[in-house]
């Protein structure tokens, strides 16, 4: 049986065990007997976070059961731009070269670096 809080007007926040069937329904003070309400509890650390860390995490539980799916329909963007959206990549020289073998070579680039 799951355990739930509950919240006496006189006595404060308490928590009981309880079944499904009774999630909803009020529980009586272990003190005085008086019906209380049930209560959702936030952790103290959920209200002190950061927004910037509380909006990262509410969009990560959101991509958990949201996921977005990347197609050619949802993004816009061309080929030109380098394929990620962000339209600020330049095109680079290329300094790759071939041997007479057919391996690749790339001169003043990473020397210690095996092709393959």
């Amino acid at each position: 049986m799951p355990v739930y809080d509950y919240k006496c007007k006189d006595h404060g926040v308490f928590f009981e065990l309880a079944t499904l069937e009774e999630h909803d329904k009020p529980c009586a003070c272990p003190q005085c007997g008086l019906p209380s309400a049930r209560v959702i509890m936030i952790a103290p650390e959920i209200l002190a976070m950061a927004p910037e860390r509380r909006k990262a995490f509410q969009t990560n539980e959101k991509a958990q059961h949201e996921p977005i799916v990347s197609t050619n329909k949802t993004r816009s963007v061309s080929k030109a731009d380098g394929g990620c959206g962000c339209s600020d990549h330049k095109k680079k020289n290329s300094k790759l070269m071939y041997t007479a073998q057919g391996d690749k070579f790339f001169p003043s680039m990473r020397p210690w670096m095996i092709s393959h």
